[in-house]
């Protein structure tokens, strides 16, 4: 990716969750009333939001501004010297335990998440420095921490938003003509139908479905099947990678962080969705959340092997 002259006046920001994540490799997704051993136990930084955050920083290369609330303990320092090391700026801190993730890994590398808020819960819109929030150019928004803090942001952010629904509870329709790009993966999208539309016929029926409520453009990501756009003049697949899954743990926060940063570079919806999946891509081969993300320079290397 070329670097784009005019690139310190588009800035990116991020408010979202953060965690640490516990990981369990196992053989097998465990059943109900199933006891069985995990054949490797691993902690790792991760979150939907911070994963984002951490994904703009490295493929963007010059930082992020990042609205989150760690714990005051070990991970919660963790976490902050993390993002130091990565030029992040823009978390706070509250008397609560730093999220958790626990997530089963199986040996196909699909992944199975239970998230504890703890710290996140307290991002409420009243710890928002909204004067640095509104000085980016672009949001990214996932749905880890309060509803209302989410959709506070999105209403008054007067950029590019970017909204991964993600887990899909708790999202109500008034969110959505803030929305210039949903980005959801197809259960997202199946259970966000459900819950606003009553039903889910098709992914296609949903996206019409979103447009009519507002949202500018439905990002479906479908895996190594690439992702599907929709908006009111086409519709277009933009095919994935195949590669060996290892884990697929962040792998759409890499996609959303690294489409962020592509759009903000200058590049046309359909590159910046290429650059995003080759991103995604990559970070499945290797475990972890933050720990999988690439460098640009891996993802352009990639994408000229693969195109």
């Amino acid at each position: 990716m070329k670097k784009n002259p005019r690139r310190y006046r588009k800035l990116i920001a991020v408010v979202g969750s953060s965690n640490i994540d516990i990981v369990l490799r196992v053989d097998h997704f465990t059943k109900p009333g199933e006891t069985q051993k995990a054949l490797n136990l691993s902690f790792f930084p991760g979150g939907k939001g911070a994963n984002q955050a951490v994904t703009v920083a490295k493929v963007g290369g010059d930082g992020c501004y990042f609205v989150t609330c760690l714990g005051n303990d070990e991970y919660g320092r963790v976490l902050s010297q993390n993002f130091l090391k990565n030029k992040i700026e823009g978390f706070l801190f509250a008397d609560k335990p730093t999220g958790r993730a626990f997530i089963e890994v199986s040996k196909h590398g699909e992944n199975k998440i239970i998230i504890f808020q703890g710290a996140n819960a307290s991002l409420t819109k009243d710890r928002i420095n909204w004067k640095e929030l509104l000085k980016r150019h672009i949001l990214l928004l996932q749905n880890e921490i309060p509803f209302e803090t989410t959709l506070e942001c999105a209403k008054k952010f007067n950029g590019l938003v970017i909204f991964d629904p993600a887990p899909a509870e708790g999202i109500t329709e008034e969110i959505l003509p803030y929305v210039d790009f949903l980005t959801p993966n197809e259960e997202e999208l199946k259970a966000l139908s459900i819950s606003i539309f009553g039903e889910f016929v098709s992914i296609e029926d949903s996206a019409k479905n979103f447009l009519r409520k507002g949202v500018n453009n439905v990002l479906v990501k479908l895996g190594e099947k690439g992702a599907v756009l929709f908006n009111e003049k086409e519709t277009l697949h933009v095919p994935g990678f195949k590669v060996k899954t290892v884990d697929t743990t962040a792998a759409g926060d890499v996609f959303n962080g690294a489409f962020a940063v592509a759009l903000r570079e200058g590049k046309s919806v359909e590159d910046a969705i290429l650059f995003a999946s080759a991103a995604a891509a990559i970070s499945v081969t290797r475990m972890g959340a933050q720990s999988s993300i690439p460098e640009i320079e891996e993802i352009e290397e990639f994408l000229k092997v693969r195109l």
